[in-house]
Formats: structure tokens, sequence, C-alpha cells
């Protein structure tokens, strides 16, 4: 099984290209804080992501350098030969899907919020809540 999830920040925006079959794709940059730092200094990797047809259209569409973005997809490595003759190996998700999350605040503004309309639920007052265990 080859699925690979992850959250973070876009590091450029999106362009959305066409193959000669006129098919749509679209590759991103996602940078992903690790969970630790290395002497108090903040660790951040960076993952190649592969969009197609409808997913590269959408990405292209709605998202934006800074954006938070949740990706999931394959991970797949492709190998190539540089200028200079070398070989390389990218890793790359392709087959990706991305999922928006989070929001970033622009320009020192605070996060808005959704009021959450009434509902037809009754508190019930003087319950003792603790478990039973």
């Amino acid at each position: 099984m080859n699925i690979i999830a992850i959250k973070g920040r876009l590091v450029h925006d999106p362009e959305l290209k066409k193959t000669p079959n006129d098919i749509s794709t679209c590759k991103i940059t996602v940078a992903v804080d690790r969970a630790y730092s290395n002497g108090g200094e903040k660790q951040t990797d960076f993952f190649d992501c592969v969009f197609w047809r409808q997913g590269a259209e959408f990405v292209s569409k709605y998202f934006s350098k800074g954006k938070e973005i949740i990706v999931h997809g394959e991970m797949q490595s492709r190998k190539w030969t540089d200028k200079e003759g070398n070989n390389r190996i990218s890793w790359e998700i392709q087959n990706a899907h991305a999922e928006f999350c989070g929001g970033k605040v622009e320009n020192g503004a605070t996060p808005t919020t959704v009021a959450v309309p009434e509902s037809d639920f009754t508190i019930i007052a003087d319950q003792d809540f603790s478990l039973p265990f």
C-alpha cells in the first residue's frame, strides 16, 4: 500500500499547464513543519505534488502561495538525468487530491468566526457529568 498525506502551506502559486493531449496538470510544493526541532530551530520538509485533470484545475483556482492545504496521494520516484549527465531521482506525490484546511490571517486581521444558530437542544442543569469509572 502506498498512501501519503501531508498538511502544510504552498511555497509558490500553482501554475496550470496543459499536456499536448490537452490534459490539465499542476505541480506545487508544500512546506510541512516537523513535529520536533533541532536545537530549538524549526525544521521544515518540502514535498512536490502533481495534480491531473480536475484536481489540477481545482488547486490552481482555489489555492495560492501561503495557503494551507491537505494533500493525499501516492509517493512515487522519478529517475532523470541533469544537464551535467548525472543520474538523479526525484520524489513526488502523484495522483494527488487536495482539501481545504485552516486559513492564513491576512494583514494582522483576526480570523472570521461563524455564528452557530440556536438549536432545539435543551441544556440540563444540575447533572453529575463525572465518568462512571
